[in-house]
């Protein structure tokens, strides 16, 4: 027998952007239900963020070792017992998924249904055998690796983020379609786990990135055995053997190459998860890149918000909780609730890392007449070369007052040291908010702080006959 239940908010989907949204609200004391019809945690948990960055802590350490001899120690060759990687991969995922539990989030008052969850009209969605009328719906159903059309794909194993990090043992050659940031970054990490890797772009790796900033990487990939094939066009693929892979790569006159692997990953990116809901039903706009919103996270149907990946453009974790968050006080507030991508950050976890906030360089000049572009290299900084990590730089992009629009850094451990540039953009502070940072000695935050600087080298010739001017008077 079914039952209404009428909550002020129903989202759907228990990834990152629902979990966050229900969590606030229920701090709040509104009455909210959570639909999941699979795990919690959603993608970042289970398949994505979470085990992708511990398996990427695992190679670091083994990255490490082989880099010892250059410190006077010498540890000999790493050992690696993959099974063991798998183990700790997974057991990182346990360790934080009681966060994201369906008894964490009963707990707090969110009543939660593990069932699918559709549309009947634009007012009601049907979970099981309960019918749910709310006030306000928060569609949060995230995203799924997209599948591109290749001939024989649908005959030959493969490899999704779905599937990765259930390996149990390191594949010999792994072939990675895809030169972006999720294909680079396992594409490293195997290789230095021991693995072949080829790694198959259409057009350039990392195209979302300036090439300056891809050409570090390029560089680090290939020098640790990574073998990179831009511009290499994926013409079919089919079994070799009986557990073994090929790939056959075309150009403008047919089939040129191929390359021969044991397993084929599958990275060019995520489609939204828009099958399924019963958008039509609900009056919801939506297209293959996603649900249609405006600057509040509002669809076409005023009762329903979506966030998170199913609403295109950025799929991030961090940009999913924020708008999460955005949503929630317009839901609860009537007033605020716009998202601003200038605030924006990411990070590619290679190493070096390459991490961005703000705009991009080509939105800077597309936005402001006069951009400033300081940049400082990593060489130049004194804890990288203590620690033998200089490859990279900082660059910091500012109107001609020196507001801060924009930083990228391209380092070890870039991603921590962005953090500083977001809030100086989410402030909108100046290069001399940074300059009075005094930063601890040697460190390579000072990277930022000197960049920062460089806005006033050479010293403006006001300044300079200022200073003659006082001397005058002892």
């Amino acid at each position: 027998m079914s039952e209404t239940i009428e909550p002020d908010i129903c989202v759907i989907g228990a990834g990152s952007a629902g979990l966050t949204l229900a969590a606030a609200a229920a701090a709040f004391e509104v009455p909210v239900v959570l639909v999941e019809k699979a795990r919690m945690g959603g993608d970042c948990l289970n398949t994505g963020c979470v085990p992708s960055k511990a398996l990427i802590a695992a190679a670091r350490h083994v990255a490490l070792i082989r880099e010892a001899p250059l410190f006077g120690v010498d540890a000999g060759k790493p050992q690696i017992d993959f099974s063991a990687v798998n183990a700790h991969v997974h057991r990182v995922i346990a360790s934080i998924a009681p966060n994201d539990s369906q008894e964490r989030f009963t707990g707090l008052g969110v009543r939660v249904i593990r069932e699918e969850a559709r549309f009947a009209d634009p007012r009601t969605l049907v979970a099981g055998e309960s019918e749910i009328r709310a006030r306000r719906f928060v569609i949060a159903a995230g995203s799924s690796p997209r599948v591109p059309q290749i001939e024989g794909l649908d005959r030959v194993p493969f490899l999704t983020n779905e599937s990765l990090f259930d390996l149990e043992k390191l594949p010999s050659h792994l072939i990675v379609i895809g030169g972006g940031p999720i294909g680079l970054e396992m594409a490293q990490a195997f290789r230095r786990l021991g693995s072949d890797v080829t790694v198959l772009e259409a057009a350039r790796i990392l195209g979302r990135d300036d090439a300056e900033f891809a050409e570090i990487v390029r560089r680090r990939l290939v020098g640790e055995g990574v073998v990179l094939r831009e511009g290499a066009k994926v013409a079919r693929v089919a079994r070799r053997g009986r557990y073994g892979v090929r790939v056959h790569l075309q150009s403008e006159e047919g089939e040129v190459d191929q390359v021969d692997g044991t397993q084929l990953l599958i990275a060019v990116g995520r489609r939204p998860n828009v099958e399924g809901l019963g958008l039509a039903q609900a009056g919801v706009d939506f297209d293959d890149s996603g649900i249609r919103t405006d600057a509040h996270l509002r669809t076409s149907n005023r009762r329903i918000y979506a966030i998170g990946d199913i609403a295109g453009g950025f799929n991030f974790t961090h940009w999913a909780s924020y708008q999460a968050g955005q949503a929630l006080r317009s839901i609860l507030f009537r007033f605020g609730g716009k998202v601003n991508p200038d605030l924006i950050a990411w990070v590619t976890y290679t190493d070096p890392e390459i991490a961005h906030v703000g705009l991009t360089l080509t939105q800077a000049r597309t936005r402001y007449r006069d951009v400033r572009i300081l940049r400082w290299p990593l060489a130049e900084n004194d804890r990288a070369e203590a620690e033998r990590c200089t490859e990279g730089f900082v660059r910091v992009l500012t109107t001609k007052r020196g507001k801060i629009v924009g930083a990228d850094i391209v380092a070890r451990g870039a991603g921590e040291l962005i953090a500083p540039f977001a809030l100086t953009i989410a402030k909108g502070l100046h290069v001399r908010d940074l300059m009075a940072m005094v930063l601890p000695y040697p460190t390579l935050a000072e990277a930022g702080k000197r960049a920062a600087t460089s806005f006033y080298v050479p010293v403006p010739e006001a300044a300079k006959r200022a200073a003659r001017l006082l001397r005058r008077f002892g």
